[in-house]
């Protein structure tokens, strides 16, 4: 997928100014906030937030031993008659697919939803390879009837109506014309029904896999999950390195954060655990099992400060509190993970040069680190994105004088001073639109209204009113 994170701003004006998609992304970002709010407070604060601790904790020590985990993972899964292929990039994990969709004889492929693929483009290419793919996750479905890519990490399709939804179903899949949620759900199933039956493989990501067993764990709350890892004769789970855990135990304890982050459920509806191909005693499954294991950057960032951000577990919950994404949207992030996790991603894997804005797409009201299920600090890794834009001379130049002239400005008590006395003098006549490129800044804000007498005159009339006395 290109990169187009560069052009943020633009894009999230366009948003801003679309009447449909404010109205899509408010309903679908505050319904799944609120509901993720009272699954949590249904454990009680106390609990909650040992139980967020105990996942954050889980995941860190993941992290910290990734290395030998992936080993044992290896071996696990090998033991289990998976077959394991590692990738440096998504080149490499794509054309590994390739190859095996060819060797298998591969027409036609199904997919679950898988934001790793979407971060590789494997639909494209194995398109471009003279195969059929088809998205089978509801949301995924759309999108590609659409011709656009997710806009949620959750919920691909946050971005659309109930309306346009039903028009592409007609037009791309001759549905008949109804506004009814429940018949279009319907017609989908049926669409894809057969197309779950005439496929001969299956991709999917991976939640989690456990090292100790050599599982690979898929969470879905759609029954579209089983059927592409189950009826297809090859299954392909492309996983990045950061998703394996520890034990059986550690992926019980985030089952019990994940799905409550995500949309507010006490358990995802299908907890579909994977431990290889069909053994003979097995009345379906697949022939083949498959799992790449994708770098494509991990290590990189595994060894800078930012290696928290891969103990993210794709939850969402930090898009559903941020008031940026809910103004921006998804799409106006350019690439491929959106929100606050994806201001801090998209820079790491495609480099900063590339994502300049995203850094300060923020508030930092902290929401996204409070909602965080494994208490991942996203603000403090914005800043320290910041600070690294300014250090690679990434900024803006017009930024860069301003702020030198501010630091010139409050490093001299007197030019300080006269300052605060000329802004309370031109009080009254500050105009409500700065002219040149101030007026980036009061586009989107009220100008401050200056004080009569600043805090240090303030201050010294007090503690002069207190020796008189």
């Amino acid at each position: 997928m290109k990169v187009e994170s560069n052009n943020f701003i633009p894009a999230a004006q366009i948003a801003i100014g679309d009447a449909d998609l404010q109205t899509a992304v408010s309903r679908g970002t505050s319904g799944l906030f609120a509901k993720r709010q009272a699954a949590m407070t249904a454990f009680g604060a106390a609990h909650g937030e040992a139980m967020r601790q105990q996942a954050a904790a889980i995941k860190r020590y993941a992290l910290n031993h990734l290395p030998e985990l992936l080993q044992q993972a290896e071996a696990a899964m090998q033991a289990n008659g998976i077959q394991v292929l590692w990738a440096t990039d998504a080149d490499e994990a794509n054309q590994h697919v390739v190859d095996i969709a060819q060797r298998h004889g591969v027409q036609s492929v199904v997919k679950s939803k898988s934001m790793v693929t979407e971060e590789t483009g494997l639909n494209h290419v194995l398109e471009a390879a003279g195969m059929d793919v088809l998205e089978t996750d509801l949301g995924e479905f759309i999108v590609q009837l659409g011709g656009e890519t997710p806009s949620h990490i959750v919920a691909p399709i946050a971005h659309k109506t109930k309306s346009s939804i039903r028009d592409l179903l007609i037009a791309k899949t001759g549905m008949p014309p109804s506004d009814d949620v429940l018949d279009m759900t319907n017609h989908a199933r049926t669409y894809l029904r057969q197309k779950f039956l005439d496929a001969d493989m299956g991709v999917t990501g991976g939640n989690f896999i456990l090292a100790e067993t050599g599982t690979i764990c898929l969470l879905m709350n759609e029954g579209n999950g089983r059927m592409v890892t189950n009826l297809p004769r090859v299954h392909v789970a492309l996983v990045g390195i950061e998703k394996v855990i520890p034990t059986v135990e550690d992926y019980a304890m985030l089952t019990q954060v994940l799905p409550r982050s995500a949309t507010g459920q006490n358990m995802a509806v299908y907890m579909h655990m994977v431990n290889g191909p069909r053994r003979a005693e097995d009345e379906d499954g697949p022939e083949h099992v498959y799992v790449i294991l994708l770098d494509n950057g991990r290590s990189d960032i595994y060894n800078t400060d930012y290696a928290e951000s891969l103990a993210c577990i794709r939850c969402g919950a930090c898009l559903n509190g941020c008031p940026v994404y809910q103004s921006a949207g998804g799409h106006a992030y350019g690439w491929v993970y959106s929100g606050p996790i994806g201001a801090v991603l998209t820079p790491l894997f495609k480099g900063l040069e590339n994502a300049t804005p995203l850094p300060y797409a923020s508030s930092l009201c902290g929401m996204c680190k409070a909602v965080c299920p494994v208490d991942i600090d996203i603000p403090r890794m914005l800043l320290d994105l910041r600070y690294d834009l300014v250090e690679q001379g990434l900024t803006d130049k017009i930024w860069d004088v301003g702020m030198k002239a501010w630091a010139f400005g409050n490093r001299s008590p007197g030019l300080f001073d006269m300052g605060g006395k000329a802004a309370s003098l031109a009080r009254g006549m500050m105009p409500k639109t700065l002219p040149g490129p101030l007026r980036g800044w009061t586009d989107y804000r009220t100008p401050p209204h200056f004080a009569k007498k600043s805090f240090r005159q303030l201050w010294q009339e007090r503690q002069k009113a207190k020796s008189d006395h």
